[in-house]
């Protein structure tokens, strides 16, 4: 520094002062998320058939994605003799459309994972909306399939795509395609529990399962087991003789069978029959609770499944006198000692599965008995409405599907011929 004016003035004149830095002022570009809302230039395309059509691009914030999406919203065709839009029209229609598209409300990504679904899902809703029978198969999918899965994920992240990887990841490791769209239907449920407009992100309709696949399955849904009543009598009969089980059960498993194949009664249903269910003047019975997994007696399966069952037919008629003179106390038709109803398994492992084995016939569960009701009287040309009834089926197309593929020899007995094919004498 100097120390007065004088020196200042005699300083070199080589050192020169800085001089003033200008504030600068960054270009901005355009960015969507400071304006108010978007204003695209109307724009004509062209087909491959020549014909004109006008069109706008604009962005789109999608739920769950960092970078906005790229979107075409089509207009109409450009005004020709046959009609069509002016340039004008053609503004306003644009006009009309981003009026709703700036004023629509973005739904912020949501935060919430897979977990989170199904914390409310067993705390909230299934306590409430679901029979525990419903409850325990769900658990089942989450503890085995989902929850390892999933958990983590956060909801905005399941989609189709997501959810065919996982699919073939299962497929891989040697789930059927049945079993995989049983777990997403809970996988659906528990998705639209947790969510305020009740929506799933994906459908069902979207899964890359094989053509062959596909048919497969119808080919292995038409092939279940299904009791005739000639095999259940077989089976009864083979029962009554078993030595591994005693007197008691003997006899309670061989109304069952009976009872099971004349009416076509789910094995619920039949568990939970007590004697004021069975009118023996008219022959019916009664179906008006049904006992779950848990052994639980609760409501039926659904609205339809309330009913009564005629027994009139020679099939139901022998069930009735075999149930007349097995019924010998109030309550509980088929009860353990201490009075509950019986364990559906086991009456397959006590019963059902040696007479199977034993006999030759396909290994299946009680509603094998219930397939053979229904095939029996769709080729006794009962009425659908009728079978539809007895069965306690909410829908016409359960019904046909519970017909199947019949056996040659059911089929040859219905036509009436004879094992060479010849037509039988009259």
């Amino acid at each position: 520094m100097f120390a007065n004016a004088d020196d200042a003035a005699k300083a070199p004149r080589d050192i020169l002062a800085s001089p003033p830095i200008r504030a600068t002022r960054r270009k901005r570009g355009k960015s969507l998320s400071r304006r108010k809302g978007q204003n695209p230039k109307l724009r004509i395309g062209t087909r491959t058939d020549g014909s004109q059509y006008f069109y706008i691009q604009y962005w789109l914030d999608v739920p769950g994605v960092d970078e906005r999406k790229r979107r075409r919203e089509i207009l109409g065709p450009v005004k020709t003799k046959s009609g069509g839009l002016t340039k004008t029209e053609a503004e306003a229609k644009k006009m009309a459309f981003l009026t709703e598209l700036n004023n629509r409300h973005f739904e912020p990504p949501s935060s919430k994972t897979f977990a989170d679904a199904v914390k409310h899902y067993r705390e909230v809703f299934a306590p409430r909306m679901l029979r525990s029978s419903t409850y325990s198969v769900a658990d089942t999918h989450l503890k085995n399939h989902l929850v390892p899965d999933w958990s983590n994920v956060p909801i905005d992240h399941i989609n189709i795509d997501a959810v065919n990887d996982w699919a073939w990841k299962k497929r891989r490791e040697g789930l059927s395609w049945v079993t995989i769209k049983n777990v997403l239907r809970t996988m659906q449920r528990v998705l639209s529990a947790s969510s305020k407009s009740k929506t799933v992100p994906f459908s069902q309709d979207g899964l890359a399962i094989p053509e062959r696949d596909k048919l497969q399955m119808k080919i292995n849904s038409r092939k279940k087991a299904s009791y005739s009543w000639d095999q259940t009598l077989r089976i009864v009969e083979h029962v009554q003789t078993m030595e591994t089980i005693g007197q008691a059960r003997r006899e309670q498993y061989s109304t069952l069978f009976l009872v099971a194949a004349a009416s076509g009664l789910r094995i619920g249903e039949l568990l939970a029959l007590r004697n004021d269910d069975i009118d023996f003047e008219q022959s019916t019975i009664r179906v008006d609770e049904s006992v779950d997994r848990g052994g639980i007696i609760g409501p039926c399966k659904n609205v339809a499944a309330y009913r009564t069952v005629v027994m009139a037919d020679k099939e139901g008629q022998h069930a009735m006198r075999s149930l007349k003179q097995f019924i010998k106390h109030d309550g509980l038709l088929f009860r353990s000692k201490r009075g509950g109803p019986l364990v559906e398994n086991t009456i397959l492992v006590q019963g059902l599965h040696p007479a199977l084995k034993k006999l030759g016939l396909p290994k299946s569960g009680m509603h094998a008995f219930r397939r053979g009701c229904n095939r029996r009287w769709e080729l006794a040309r009962l009425s659908a409405a009728v079978i539809r009834q007895q069965m306690g089926h909410a829908s016409a197309s359960m019904t046909a599907f519970y017909t199947g593929e019949i056996p040659v020899e059911m089929v040859k007995n219905f036509l009436q011929l004879e094992p060479n094919g010849a037509a039988k004498a009259a």
